[in-house]
């Protein structure tokens, strides 16, 4: 593996790909698959790898999802997309094709893994926005993914916005912050799909922030104009939450699926689904998300 790709040479590649008459789509944030500070049960430790319990419990939930594509949030070093493809072909499941997004963010990155050739897959890392008085770069990039399917090439758009931490007593969660990456890469999307309602591609990603913040508003609409819906999510048992925050014992809906109108009539349901096995809570504080298109032969 080098410059960010497992399988490939070139931080943008473009291959022939077999096109696909369904596609399942899974965005998950694996919860620091990276040497991080941590408590264990030894105490608390720096730069402590994620446990391996965490780890095969991890494994474990995405060979039970078997995406065809699987979009990642706070994966580690190009050696722990390495680690982690390696592990899951030993276990049965080959992701042959992988990048890794370098942004700003030096220790978590936003990763894909496929099982099908990608047309093309690069990182924009260089969005930039106002952030009061200044100019700040969208942390952790933006990952775009095109895919070959039976009705024509769909553009995958990966992110992982800022989290709520901030040393900023004026933007207490970072939520101004996170309003500012959104919408500069909104403004990058549209410039690609001016016309949303032509247009097939699909948003997915960590958040930060619940379906009513500003975040997740700017990638709905600019003014008038519609350029993405927000699909409903649930799990076996109803329920919508996405994350566990343990400090405070509370559970929300952080990680979204967002889909142009040009795309939605190939969402099966109309709607993603969130994993609950008795894996996920091992595995990390998120849950993933699934998203299934259906195209005609």
């Amino acid at each position: 593996m080098r410059n960010g790709v497992v399988g490939f040479g070139l931080m943008v590649l473009t291959v022939l790909s077999a096109t696909a008459s369904e596609l399942t789509i899974t965005t998950y944030n694996i919860e620091n698959y990276v040497a991080a500070n941590r408590v264990t049960a030894d105490g608390y430790r720096k730069a402590y790898p994620k446990p391996e319990a965490a780890k095969q419990a991890l494994r474990n939930v995405i060979r039970r999802l078997n995406a065809d594509v699987l979009l990642l949030q706070e994966m580690g070093a190009l050696s722990y997309l390495e680690e982690l493809v390696r592990d899951l072909k030993k276990e049965g499941l080959d992701y042959p094709h992988a990048h890794l997004a370098q942004g700003l963010d030096e220790a978590r990155h936003v990763a894909i893994l496929s099982r099908m050739p990608l047309v093309s897959v690069q990182t924009h890392a260089d969005l930039i926005f106002k952030y009061f008085d200044g100019i700040e770069t969208v942390k952790r990039g933006l990952l775009e993914a095109k895919v070959s399917t039976s009705d024509g090439e769909v553009t995958i758009w990966a992110l992982h916005l800022k989290s709520r931490y901030t040393d900023r007593k004026d933007d207490p969660d970072s939520i101004k912050r996170r309003a500012g990456e959104a919408m500069a890469i909104r403004e990058f999307i549209l410039k690609r799909f001016p016309e949303p309602a032509e247009s097939r591609f699909i948003i997915m990603g960590d958040f930060n922030d619940v379906k009513r913040s500003a975040a997740v508003r700017y990638m709905k609409k600019r003014g008038k104009l519609m350029i993405t819906k927000l699909l409903p999510a649930v799990d076996s048992r109803g329920e919508h939450w996405t994350y566990h925050y343990g400090r405070t014992d509370t559970y929300s809906r952080v990680d979204h699926v967002l889909v142009s109108p040009g795309l939605f009539h190939a969402i099966k349901d109309g709607s993603a689904r969130i994993e609950d096995d008795e894996d996920v809570r091992k595995a990390s504080d998120h849950r993933p998300v699934t998203v299934t298109l259906q195209f005609s032969n």
